[in-house]
């Protein structure tokens, strides 16, 4: 039995921000430790309903303590996002990051601060540790990644220092020896952060494709969302707060036809309402959220460019209206295809 606790950040903020309709579905994308599931159960009405992802074998334990039958957790990531029909939810959740019983467990391989095997895998049961892409890189691909993904200036010092150790004592195994490393290498330090920190950042980022991920999950955010549906997002490094802003603001403004630059606009895909920090009692309480950015954004009714040529015929397209039971917009459509001209389950 582990000690390692978990105080979820901007709890009340990013559920008031994500249920607009206690009736229906939602998609908590990153369970964790479910301290936001716990707290969107708790505000659904009886025919609410709430599914979870999450890759850590750990989360799936939690989320086998709670007793709901409106709760159904999947092991997968949240690029599964991907596989709901178009217009189905009315809103997600993506807290981004790791959870700190991850970072606190020295068995987890994701923090410098304790000694353990360099694994940083979300998933310990998939894909390749850190200790082993280390063990493969060249210099070259070691340090684009401490560079691209951890924003360190002394990438090229650090992926150097990897392979020379490597090449007189062989691969690293523990987040000691990494960190050990990282501190011979980088030449000057910032105030109150340790020297590994980017790279310990860069190199999870790296292994389980978190950018790349979070990149395919967004995009089908979009699409599975129903009118008035909401997107929110909870960052905690620059990188994934910077690709989210990009993401919602993109999508938030009218779409230009190059090949018809005097046309009208199409109207855009989200509406942005918000930009959410921690307030200074709650990051005075859990320092963690120090650097957390919630951004908030909802669906518009409009239908995504890519499903407009494969709308059913003409007299036949979905028209929004109210259903009886709940007063929330809907799209009805023509079997096969899904409300946005897609065949249900099918990737955009």
């Amino acid at each position: 039995m582990n000690t390692w606790s978990h105080t979820t950040v901007l709890l009340d903020e990013a559920v008031d921000a994500l249920i607009t309709q206690p009736q229906a579905h939602y998609v908590d994308a990153t369970f964790g430790r479910g301290g936001h599931a716990r707290q969107i159960l708790s505000r659904l009405g009886a025919d609410g309903r709430l599914t979870a992802y999450d890759k850590d074998p750990e989360a799936l334990t939690e989320a086998a303590r709670i007793a709901d039958a409106r709760f159904a957790i999947r092991h997968q990531s949240f690029t599964a996002l991907a596989e709901w029909p178009a217009g189905t939810l009315a809103g997600v959740l993506m807290d981004l990051g790791v959870s700190s019983p991850q970072i606190d467990n020295p068995a987890r391989g994701f923090s410098f601060r304790a000694d353990g095997p360099l694994d940083m895998r979300m998933d310990p049961t998939r894909g390749m540790s850190a200790a082993e892409w280390l063990s493969r890189a060249d210099q070259r691909q070691i340090a684009e990644v401490i560079r691209d993904y951890g924003e360190e200036r002394f990438a090229l010092a650090i992926a150097k220092a990897i392979v020379a150790r490597r090449q007189e004592r062989g691969a690293l195994a523990s987040t000691a020896e990494l960190a050990s490393i990282v501190a011979g290498a980088v030449k000057t330090r910032e105030p109150g952060q340790d020297p590994a920190t980017r790279t310990f950042q860069a190199v999870r980022i790296f292994v389980n494709a978190e950018l790349e991920e979070l990149e395919q999950a967004l995009k089908a955010s979009v699409r599975v969302l129903q009118p008035g549906g909401r997107l929110v997002v909870i960052s905690f490094h620059s990188l994934e707060d910077r690709m989210v802003k990009r993401f919602m603001a993109r999508h938030a403004r009218a779409p230009v036809d190059r090949r018809a630059p005097f046309a009208e606009p199409a109207p855009a895909l989200l509406r942005v309402l918000a930009r959410v920090r921690p307030s200074a009692e709650e990051i005075a309480a859990n320092p963690r959220a120090r650097s957390a950015i919630m951004r908030v954004a909802e669906r518009t009714d409009v239908i995504p460019p890519e499903a407009l040529s494969r709308l059913p015929p003409r007299g036949t397209r979905p028209v929004a209206r109210e259903t009886p039971a709940t007063g929330a917009r809907a799209w009805p459509a023509p079997r096969p295809l899904d409300s946005f001209g897609f065949m249900p389950g099918s990737a955009s």
